[in-house]
């Protein structure tokens, strides 16, 4: 008998490690209970892409993904909401990295995610900033590595302690040099802080938006590499910038905003960038509560890892307007004919994500 159930055991877990779609549901219809226990049933040798397809509900999961080629995808982008509350301070005065500090965090490749939200709610759920014991390198001035970023210090900060500020970085993704091909349809992002999207591979990083809203503090579109975000709503509550690029490894990389549209708090300014970049900017609305100021390069202040931008101001506009009339610096400035815009040109022929 007990052979017999060994053998039941094994052809049930061959089957979840090779299956093509596995159900996540809260009741127990499904596979699994947890987002997590499904990523990890997967094998890691399959370069075919597999489904995790999550039922409608409230997830309170940090997920960690290290594996390849799969799907996350709700059965609704309203109904399956993956939420955790943390700011990166806290996990950085207790961790070497980043790895963790999301609500979604990603070292693998190929992925998908679909109809799904996601929320680091930190922000949105203390009144005030915090002061925390910080042993680390957080409590410090900080170290910059080429996989590793120095937190900045808040001024009246004493060494060894950190200042959680409400509004502070709080990512909803992140991912790590290494994760590339992430593709994200019809998906929800917030946080009430900073940082909010964070897909960072400057060197390799390639990345797809759809029909997405991401909302957030400064910066909280902020990918590194190439990108392209189509059809996404961008929502801000920070007067310093809400979308933000880095393409130092690269001349070619760069960000493609086509069709999107920019609303929030009154007075917030478009974008900035402290590192070499490059913006295109194709068909968006703006509200009437953005800035009258140019996406800007951020060369001094407290933004220590500040690059001169070495192949110059690259932030270009075409049919661009804003609710109550246009400013004069979001005029067409193409130096390029519009029509060649492309997700295929935005990747450089290296990837199809369709």
């Amino acid at each position: 008998m007990k052979t017999f159930f060994l053998i039941v055991s094994i052809i049930v877990n061959t089957s979840l490690l090779f299956a093509q779609k596995i159900t996540v549901a809260q009741d127990g219809s499904g596979n699994f209970r947890t987002i997590q226990e499904a990523i990890n049933s997967l094998d890691t040798i399959s370069i075919n892409q597999r489904t995790i397809f999550i039922k409608n509900g409230l997830y309170p999961e940090k997920l960690i993904i290290g594996k390849s080629y799969f799907k996350l995808q709700g059965q609704s982008e309203k109904g399956v909401v993956i939420r955790i509350s943390l700011p990166r301070d806290v996990w950085r005065c207790a961790n070497p990295d980043d790895y963790g500090a999301a609500t979604i965090n990603v070292k693998g490749h190929d992925l998908a995610f679909e109809n799904i939200t996601v929320i680091n709610s930190y922000g949105f759920d203390v009144k005030r900033d915090s002061t925390i014991i910080c042993a680390n390198e957080s409590g410090g001035n900080g170290a910059i590595g080429k996989d590793k970023y120095a937190l900045p210090r808040e001024k009246g900060e004493e060494m060894g302690k950190k200042i959680v500020r409400k509004d502070g970085h709080q990512f909803a993704f992140r991912s790590m040099p290494g994760a590339t091909r992430l593709t994200f349809l019809n998906c929800t992002f917030r946080a009430g802080g900073g940082d909010t999207v964070s897909p960072w591979d400057a060197e390799n990083g390639m990345y797809y938006f759809k029909n997405c809203t991401m909302e957030g503090g400064v910066d909280f579109y902020c990918p590194r590499g190439w990108a392209w975000a189509e059809n996404c709503r961008f929502i801000c509550h920070n007067m310093n910038a809400a979308i933000w690029h880095d393409g130092t490894n690269d001349e070619s990389s760069k960000t493609v905003l086509k069709n999107c549209t920019f609303e929030g708090d009154k007075g917030y300014k478009l974008g900035r960038y402290h590192r070499p970049a490059q913006m295109y900017l194709v068909d968006c609305k703006f509200d009437e509560n953005m800035a009258d100021a140019e996406i800007y390069h951020v060369s001094s202040g407290r933004q220590s890892d500040s690059q001169e931008p070495k192949w110059g101001h690259r932030i270009y506009y075409q049919n661009c307007h804003r609710k109550g009339g246009d400013y004069q610096w979001f005029t067409n400035n193409f130096k390029i004919d519009p029509t060649t815009i492309s997700v295929i040109w935005t990747f450089d022929g290296k990837w199809k994500p369709f």
